[in-house]
């Protein structure tokens, strides 16, 4: 049991890593709507007003051609050649776009017909949707297949944890079998008979979790550490600190829980009173 409240909370420490992992990707991902050059800033604006109040979208930055220009010539600033053909034209050639990001990354494509109204069609250029669209549909895949992964190993654990557990309770009723036979005859009622594996199980649970949590706390000591200096702005040590007693008690929980539907299972398969 100790090894599958182990589980249970590794897992949510992983999915704690996935989440921020994704927060991460999530935040640098966005799909940029480039406006036709001539297109006045009032209308580029509307549009975002709109966009804003999409339930899909997060946030919406308008990028005007001045600030485009701005951008340009910092990222290329080394590029002697292009700062200088830059410099030999008449008119700024970069268009006005707006940055979107959604909720979602599974809600890009849903955003981008948002555009395909016939008053956009006109003086909208390009989306880059489909310059991302791979990422974005990778990252949403991994977060579903990683979600789904987690959730059948976490009902796996807690079969197999009730089992163990159930079988400890059946050869603990198995050789006490004489002294209820005992206690049955001297009335003793159901539940007398009952209760001492009840407190048996949910005792086996709040042990496994006393040992949980001890063996998982110098692991992340030594290991976050490690993960943080691959993954910045992880730090499961920190998380794990800053939650301990929220964790324990989840830890208690599970543990009194599935040792007392362990017990209970095996009460009414094996004690016969």
């Amino acid at each position: 049991m100790s090894l599958t409240i182990f589980s249970i909370t590794s897992l949510l420490l992983i999915n704690v890593l996935v989440n921020s992992l994704t927060t991460n990707l999530e935040d640098k991902i966005d799909i940029s709507v480039y406006f036709k050059l001539g297109t006045s800033e009032n209308q580029i604006l509307d549009i975002r007003n709109e966009l804003v109040k999409l339930d899909q979208v997060r946030s919406v930055e308008y990028v005007s051609t001045k600030e485009a220009l701005k951008l340009f010539k910092e990222k290329h600033k080394d590029n002697e050649v292009l700062m200088q053909s830059l410099g030999e034209l008449d008119s700024n050639p970069l268009e006005s776009s707006l940055s979107i990001k959604a909720q979602e990354t599974s809600q890009y494509e849903s955003i981008v017909g948002f555009f395909n109204q016939e008053d956009y069609l006109e003086i909208v250029d390009k989306i880059n949707y489909l310059e991302n669209k791979i990422v974005i549909t990778r990252l949403a895949s991994i977060v579903k297949v990683t979600r789904q992964v987690g959730s059948i190993v976490l009902l796996i654990l807690i079969i197999m944890a009730i089992l163990v557990a159930f079988n400890t309770i059946r050869l603990t009723i198995y050789s006490s079998r004489k002294e209820i036979k005992v206690m049955k005859l001297v009335g003793a009622s159901n539940w007398f008979a009952r209760g001492p594996f009840i407190v048996e199980g949910i005792i086996y649970g709040i042990i496994a979790a006393l040992l949980a949590l001890i063996f998982i706390y110098p692991l992340l000591w030594y290991f976050s550490p490690k993960i943080t200096t691959y993954l910045p702005g992880t730090d499961l040590f920190y998380f794990f600190q800053t939650n301990l007693i929220s964790l324990f008690l989840l830890q208690l929980a599970i543990g009194v829980a599935l040792g007392s539907i362990s017990s209970i299972i095996a009460i009414r398969r094996y004690l016969d009173v």
